[in-house]
């Protein structure tokens, strides 16, 4: 038996919203019957075409989908379309006050159909999730990975990323997907470990902010510690006449000093600052 919140039952057993919009500015369906889960969201448009003033909805599914789908209706209205493509599943489930976790796939079809109803009525292509039973690759070039729930290694890697997930059997109660007859799970456990491995590249790629006062240390010790000690071993030197912001200025002494070479030197010694401390650094070279 599930542990549901008092307000995810509130919204089961009492849901706003329920019936469908005639004259809907945008619709989106998503799931099937044949999956067991499926909704069709209707959102009706002010006269800017900008904000939602009404939103409606038709599921068929469990407690948790209709609550989330109640849920997601009372939450877009008043939004514009542009803050209600904000609204995440983790939202929704924080709206009901937390949904079991082998229930959020309820929130995530909610946000589905909210994208999909804002792409169509943009004339744009909608966010590929799949729903696709009978072929490998989908309209918008995502690959079918889940035949029994027809969803897509774009639809689950999104679904991976944005919640943070790192096992299979989370992806499955996040997205049904290995649910069934299981085929997909090694495929799943690839997706997962191409995302952690883009978020890690991601995050040694991700520039670090220096003070100051920090980057002018670390310039001082590349040139202490990598610089120096090459130009040393060459009858060389330089010293460090001033740092403003991103210019270092330097002279060059010993067999550098007036060397016909030195501004090869100083490429040299600028792209050993660019690598290890910051890469707008310009190095500029002084008679001192």
């Amino acid at each position: 038996m599930w542990d549901y919140t008092d307000k995810v039952k509130e919204h089961f057993l009492n849901p706003r919203n329920v019936g469908e919009i005639v004259d809907a500015d945008a619709v989106g369906e998503v799931g099937s019957l044949a999956c067991g889960d499926a909704l069709k969201l209707f959102l009706k448009l002010d006269e800017s075409k900008e904000r939602i003033v009404d939103a409606k909805f038709q599921t068929f599914g469990c407690g948790s989908a209709i609550a989330s789908s109640s849920a997601l209706t009372e939450m877009v209205k008043g939004k514009t379309l542009e803050e209600a493509l904000k609204i995440t599943n983790q939202e929704i489930a924080d709206f009901l006050g937390g949904l079991p976790e082998e229930k959020m796939h309820c929130s995530v079809m909610g946000q589905e159909a909210l994208e999909v109803a804002i792409a169509k009525y943009r004339g744009v292509e909608a966010p590929v999730h799949g729903h696709d039973h009978d072929h490998d690759h989908v309209e918008g070039g995502g690959q079918l990975v889940c035949k029994c729930f027809g969803l897509t290694d774009v639809f689950l890697k999104k679904v991976i990323q944005s919640n943070k997930l790192t096992t299979a059997e989370q992806v499955t109660h996040f997205t049904k997907a290995g649910g069934a007859c299981g085929g997909c799970i090694p495929k799943i456990k690839e997706l997962i470990s191409e995302v952690l491995g883009e978020e890690k590249k991601a995050a040694q790629e991700k520039p670090v902010k220096l003070t100051n006062m920090r980057k002018m240390q670390l310039i001082q010790e590349v040139l202490e510690n990598e610089v120096r000690p090459q130009l040393w071993a060459d009858g060389g030197d330089l010293e460090l006449i001033d740092i403003d912001g991103a210019t270092v200025q330097v002279a060059f002494r010993k067999a550098c000093a007036g060397c016909a070479s030195s501004g090869y030197t100083a490429k040299f010694v600028e792209q050993k600052l660019r690598e290890l401390v910051s890469n707008d650094i310009v190095v500029q070279e002084v008679q001192g």
